[in-house]
């Protein structure tokens, strides 16, 4: 009897040249660079041979440009949802680490902690996790028995909305290891609506 276990992969966007520069991203849009390009081309296939029946991705451009990638091998349509999207970091967004650090180190430690809560004009960790748990969920109310969906979306808001969609303490995603572009995390349900970890931070595909 085939497997009619549900999966979720959680994938993060290839490279931006933000990324590279060390540069707080949030919620403004750089696009991916050569080598985002060349990740998000890589993983493709890896992700077709899921033979995933949905695609959905957050609708910042570099989630958008790596869910295109992904969806031409698959065969499908993405569809973008903005509760997909990275945590919005107020005046963090656009400054360097080192730009950060050198406005306040008190500032810089706590960012590298994940403590974003109190950043001036930045989205609770509350908020972040209630949108992104309400996506996934949406998103399983559309999966049927033994298919398997993808979605594309950022770091650091996959980290929060993973351990929150598990039902774990929000406090937990500090312990996770911050995830590499391109790469996944996977999802298996084991009984009607329980949901487990199965790989996280599983590096799908290298570019040279």
């Amino acid at each position: 009897m085939p497997d009619q276990s549900r999966r979720i992969v959680l994938l993060r966007h290839g490279r931006t040249a933000w990324n590279a520069a060390r540069r707080i991203q949030g919620q403004l849009d750089p696009e991916l660079d050569d080598v985002g390009i060349a990740q998000a081309r890589a993983v493709a296939p890896a992700l077709a041979a899921l033979e995933p029946a949905l695609l959905w991705s957050s609708d910042l451009a570099r989630a958008r440009q790596t869910a295109d990638e992904v969806a031409k091998e698959c065969g499908l349509t993405a569809s973008y949802d903005q509760r997909l999207r990275e945590f919005a970091l107020g005046e963090y967004q656009g400054l360097t680490h080192a730009e950060l650090e050198a406005r306040s180190a008190e500032a810089h430690e706590r960012f590298h902690r994940d403590e974003w809560d109190g950043i001036p004009g930045a989205e609770s960790v509350a908020e972040v996790a209630a949108r992104f748990v309400d996506a996934l969920r949406d998103l399983v109310a559309e999966l049927a028995a033994g298919e398997t969906a993808v979605v594309v979306s950022h770091g650091a808001s996959t980290r929060l909305g993973l351990v929150a969609f598990l039902g774990w303490p929000t406090r937990t995603a500090h312990d996770l290891r911050p995830l590499e572009n391109c790469s996944r995390i996977d999802l298996v349900e084991q009984r009607p609506g329980q949901w487990a970890l199965e790989s996280y931070n599983f590096p799908a595909a290298v570019v040279a």
